[in-house]
């Protein structure tokens, strides 16, 4: 009974800590760029971006259907008072109506016309003092009208695919800030990695230590080290312990940022699990840089901005243009006093108006405008040329950087397998009194520097094998595109 109540008790006091070891979330890096597609604020930002763009052109698309409009006025009443000049008497006149318009209105896109078809159809009562007459009739106005403008760019075409270059612009965003994603959630998933390793190493080298500070207090305490000796061991123990706790501090804030990036709660506890043993890939430079010029993304920015910046030359030259306008009208209105009789005797009312703007001089406005968005383009085109040079140059530094690094990983490897039997060899010289701890100390942070080394050059392979695939969003581990995968997404 009494063990019994021991055993509750200790399980009460580690409650809290069982639960934080049950309720943490261990993440791999394809679980985290998961869970980062779903919930990072840049994603989410850019997926909005990506919406509100592609609504925009829905919009403009559905603006170029037929538009149904109906207009009523229940009642309108007027009572005026004017002077007849021809009589020289004046008159007291009412007018009540009720009055609707209907209409439909089509523009025309290849021509950036409009056709309307319009019926208004109204009653009317009105009274006159002078004569002492009352009136009251129905009217119907039926016609269709055509308005074209001429000698002038199509406007409704061109901000049409202003709106489409805008949708693909934003889908080429939204593409990239995919695979940012992956490489900011990569590099801060490995970062994590690293002061988690860092931190085991350095809890290895304080046991380390804490056998090194055994192993001398006992040879102090047995009269065979001065005592000098234990208080230097205890200096080193309480390094390695600060290190320690140094490194438990930088672990902490590695998962607040990872955290953030990727948009899990900030009190959700967390560790990484990560695979980072070296499976060298082969590259074939020559189709990394054709795939990346083929396929970067950023190319077909920058001749979409040398697109649009024709548009704004077509808009620029359109300033104090000489333009005009045809407008053509055909229809029918009748009125009689029975509504059903309102055609009874029709009249046709055509109408015809052709109109032109007619610029006469602009002190040269025209003309230093046109040159400043030529001198635009021009510069987009430069931009174009320098992005495809920037893309070569970037792919064969990553090329020779992972070239580099597979040498500089077997290196690190062989150097920890050194430092490990150096260390075994020199803590069995300092139990043999042959070595003094500050010597040994020496060897151990050799040794942790030399695990430290071989994971980072691990980890940097990793990285820039991502980097690889961002530069010629080619997978070369898997050998596939990975435009196709950006895209469905």
């Amino acid at each position: 009974m009494k063990n019994n109540l021991k055993f509750l008790y200790l399980l009460i006091l580690l409650w809290p800590w069982i639960q934080n070891v049950h309720a943490q979330t261990v993440l791999t890096l394809d679980k985290s760029l998961e869970i980062a597609r779903d919930k990072s604020p840049d994603i989410l930002k850019s997926t909005y971006n990506l919406e509100g763009n592609r609504k925009q052109l829905e919009a403009q698309q559905a603006a170029l259907r037929s538009k149904f409009s109906l207009s009523i006025t229940p009642l309108q009443f007027n009572r005026t008072r004017s002077f007849n000049n021809f009589f020289s008497t004046w008159n007291t006149s009412e007018e009540t109506s009720t009055f609707g318009t209907f209409r439909i209105s089509q523009p025309i896109k290849f021509t950036d016309g409009t056709i309307t078809l319009v019926n208004r159809f109204a009653y009317q009562d009105s009274f006159s003092e002078f004569q002492d007459v009352t009136n009251t009739s129905y009217s119907n106005n039926l016609y269709i009208q055509l308005d074209q403008p001429v000698f002038t760019y199509n406007r409704t075409k061109l901000q049409l695919q202003e709106l489409e270059l805008n949708l693909e612009n934003s889908q080429l965003s939204h593409a990239m800030q995919l695979l940012n994603l992956e490489k900011n959630v990569t590099q801060n998933f490995y970062t994590v990695y690293q002061n988690q390793n860092s931190l085991q190493i350095a809890r290895e080298e304080f046991s380390n230590q804490q056998i090194s500070y055994d192993i001398t207090k006992n040879k102090v305490e047995a009269g065979l080290l001065a005592k000098e000796e234990l208080y230097q061991a205890e200096l080193n123990l309480a390094t390695s312990r600060s290190t320690v706790q140094n490194q438990e501090v930088a672990l902490e804030n590695a998962k607040d940022a990872f955290k953030r990036i990727i948009g899990l709660s900030l009190f959700e506890d967390i560790t990484v699990l990560a695979n980072i043993a070296l499976n060298p890939v082969e590259i074939d430079l020559n189709k990394a840089i054709d795939h990346g010029l083929e396929k970067r993304m950023e190319l077909r920015q920058r001749e979409i901005s040398i697109e649009k910046s024709q548009f704004d030359l077509i808009r620029t030259n359109a300033q104090n243009e000489f333009k005009g306008n045809i407008s053509v009208s055909m229809g029918l209105i009748g009125d009689n006093e029975r509504w059903r009789d309102v055609y009874e005797s029709p009249t046709k009312n055509p109408s015809v108006a052709v109109t032109f703007d007619i610029p006469l001089w602009d002190w040269g406005e025209k003309k230093a405008r046109m040159a400043a968005s030529r001198a635009n383009m021009e510069v987009s085109k430069i931009d174009l040329g320098d992005q495809r040079n920037d893309i070569i140059i970037t792919i064969r530094q990553v090329y020779r950087s992972l070239s580099n690094l597979e040498t500089q990983i077997e290196i690190a490897r062989q150097n920890v397998k050194n430092a490990e039997l150096t260390y075994d060899i020199n803590l069995e010289r300092y139990r043999n009194g042959d070595l003094t701890s500050m010597d040994l100390n020496l060897f151990q942070n050799q040794l942790s520097e030399k695990k430290s080394a071989l994971s980072n050059a691990l980890i940097n392979y990793k990285l820039e094998l991502l980097n690889l695939k961002i530069q010629t969003l080619w997978d070369f581990e898997i050998q596939q595109p990975v435009l196709e995968e950006t895209s469905d997404q």
